[in-house]
């Protein structure tokens, strides 16, 4: 009996996170939050899990595994060019605003919680990190204006891993210097540090050359990746005690900066592990945790929160924007912005696990501080920074641009003619072919799943809030308009349909059904192609008093696939089956125009 409930209780970790998860897609919240409410019902209020009883002995090696899968995940994705390629204020944010955040609050919680240096330093370390976890739901929810988006968005991703490596290297100097003088903890730090960087090169080189050479199959690359990994983790923590997590971080970060690897398979693999494994994870840390430990926190954590919200966060944001162009509205709404994520509590949570058992007197105090700053951070500002940037006047106005799925030959075409139109667009295709030709001919694009978590942290959808698919992939298509549907709201998804069974694929889920056919009843993406294919030229034309639609209708006749019409106010209007466009003066249409050469062959097969 005692076996089935430990059963079920393992079972139901993984299917309370799945739903955690989905009720915070659902509701567009980070999922964070319905992840420590779930914890925390199951352990402290209703007494279900356990995990020290569940797990035993084997709860520190899991929380340690587990943590270095999540260091390593996320290290693979700090391309140092990246940095770079985002803007002096995110690369100032990544570096002086972290260090700024790590100062101010150390120094606040020595003084404020009557902790030790040590315990400080680690503490400050910890709640540098946001995260895209939680910033990326939040920026969909509160749509600030690109700048500040792309800040924040980017902000999140890469300060993701250099703070862990920071909080990495802090721990690694505590663990180094106990008990020793200075002289010798120095000794000792060096050591791990030439651990740390001297294994995770050579074992980030050895994997990189396995990987760039095709030494093994296909479907073994992305499992070889994590067990090899995990196999150097434990290497490490051999050759010098407490290395491994510095060792991983580092050669995760030189896997993400190699040139000679293609990332897109191990990051999709890791995104679908990193869900579940983070998601379980949070849950048992949650259901580790003693309520009664918030309260003993009392006043002092209180105050503790004021310095980082009002004055740690604010400081680094004016350091970071010193001489750039960002006024004041900008300043603020980016100081209020800095919810911390699941990164800071499962590395929190490993560390004060670690720190316990090494004797270290008051580490047990470190996971619920982290967790009250996670808390107050997230629900705060979810509920405030939507109004704060209404106040200031900092919200993108409706996004009326589109995202087009697909960059083959007419789709390009399309976004050019748009794009010259002022209408913003963004093109996504798994095709890079096709998408390198796109970017060669200027058009903004995406390379990769639009609805990956990838795609949820790098694609830029600013000012974009429609979608067109104009892909052949009958497989694809209806899995990205349903993820847009939910994303953009019904009426703002447009498809077309497959040749001979115009609607039946719109017809393979109700919510596919629900995209309005592009161009009018009957056009595919298979009839579209072949009229570009046939020299068909994508045109705009003024209509004025003089000449009216009906007129321009009648000039060009069937050679003419109206498209899109663009009223006075610059909104672009759909040509779509569920629509009779009325396009009236001064209105700009856009059209598909065949040759007249085309048209006379098509009278002629009739005849």
């Amino acid at each position: 009996m005692e076996s089935i409930s430990e059963l079920s209780l393992l079972a139901s970790i993984g299917v309370l996170s799945l739903i955690c998860q989905w009720f915070a897609w659902r509701i567009r919240i980070p999922s964070i939050l319905p992840l420590l409410i779930c914890g925390l019902v199951m352990g402290p209020v209703l007494g279900l899990l356990d995990p020290d009883v569940l797990f035993g002995d084997l709860l520190f090696p899991l929380v340690s595994l587990a943590v270095a899968i999540i260091l390593f995940e996320g290290s693979l994705t700090l391309d140092f060019k990246q940095i770079q390629g985002h803007g002096a204020m995110v690369r100032n944010l990544v570096s002086i605003g972290m260090i700024t955040t790590f100062v101010i609050v150390s120094l606040a919680t020595h003084f404020i919680m009557n902790l030790s240096w040590e315990l400080s330093a680690l503490f400050g370390a910890l709640v540098v990190v946001t995260g895209p976890t939680v910033i990326m739901p939040m920026l969909r929810s509160i749509k600030p204006t690109a700048k500040l988006a792309n800040i924040l968005r980017w902000e999140g991703i890469i300060i993701d891993p250099i703070g862990a490596l920071l909080a990495v290297l802090v721990y690694e100097f505590i663990i180094s210097s106990r008990d020793m003088a200075l002289a010798h903890a120095l000794q000792a730090f060096g050591v791990t540090l030439f651990i740390g960087f001297g294994l995770g090169w050579v074992a980030a080189k050895l994997l990189i050359l396995t990987l760039s050479r095709n030494w093994l199959p296909h479907y073994l690359q992305n499992p070889a990746t994590l067990t090899f990994m995990l196999g150097v983790y434990a290497l490490s923590n051999v050759l010098q005690h407490e290395s491994g997590l510095l060792t991983v971080t580092i050669m995760g970060m030189i896997m993400a900066n190699s040139r000679k690897l293609n990332m897109d398979g191990i990051l999709e693999f890791k995104e679908s592990l990193s869900v579940l494994l983070i998601s379980g994870l949070f849950i048992i840390l949650a259901a580790r945790l003693d309520t009664s430990e918030f309260v003993t926190l009392g006043i002092p954590m209180m105050i503790l929160l004021g310095f980082i919200l009002f004055i740690a966060r604010p400081v680094s944001v004016i350091l970071s924007a010193f001489k750039l162009e960002l006024n004041w509205r900008e300043i603020l709404l980016l100081s209020w912005i800095a919810p911390r994520g699941i990164v800071a509590a499962a590395v929190s949570a490993l560390f004060a696990l670690k720190l316990e058992t090494a004797g270290w007197q008051g580490a047990d105090i470190l996971v619920p501080m982290v967790f009250m700053v996670i808390i107050t951070t997230v629900v705060l500002q979810s509920l405030s920074a939507k109004f704060l940037a209404r106040l200031l006047g900092l919200q993108e106005p409706p996004a009326q641009g589109f995202l087009i799925f697909g960059a083959n030959n007419t789709a390009r075409a399309i976004a050019k003619a748009l794009l010259e139109q002022d209408i913003k667009i963004r093109i996504a295709d798994t095709n890079w072919e096709n998408l390198s030709q796109a970017r060669m001919e200027g058009l903004p694009v995406y390379f990769g799943n639009p609805t990956s978590e990838h795609a949820g942290n790098h694609l830029d959808l600013s000012g974009i809030g429609r979608l067109l698919v104009l892909s052949p992939y009958k497989q694809l298509n209806p899995l990205v308009s349903m993820h847009f549907l939910d994303w953009f709201g019904k009426g703002k998804v447009y498809g077309l349909g497959h040749e001979n069974d115009v609607r039946a694929s719109h017809q393979s889920s109700g919510s596919y059904a629900e995209t309005l056919g592009l161009f009018g009843e009957g056009m595919s993406y298979s009839k579209l192609a072949s009229l570009k294919s046939k020299d068909a030229q994508v045109k705009k034309t003024q209509l004025t008093e003089n000449f009216s639609f009906e007129q321009y209708l009648e000039q060009y006749g069937p050679r003419a696939l109206p498209l899109f019409a663009i009223d006075e106010s610059q909104y672009c209007h759909v040509f779509n089956q569920q629509k009779n466009l009325q396009p009236k003066s001064n209105w700009t249409i856009i059209s598909l125009i065949s040759p007249e050469s085309a048209n006379k062959e098509s009278q002629e097969q009739k005849t």
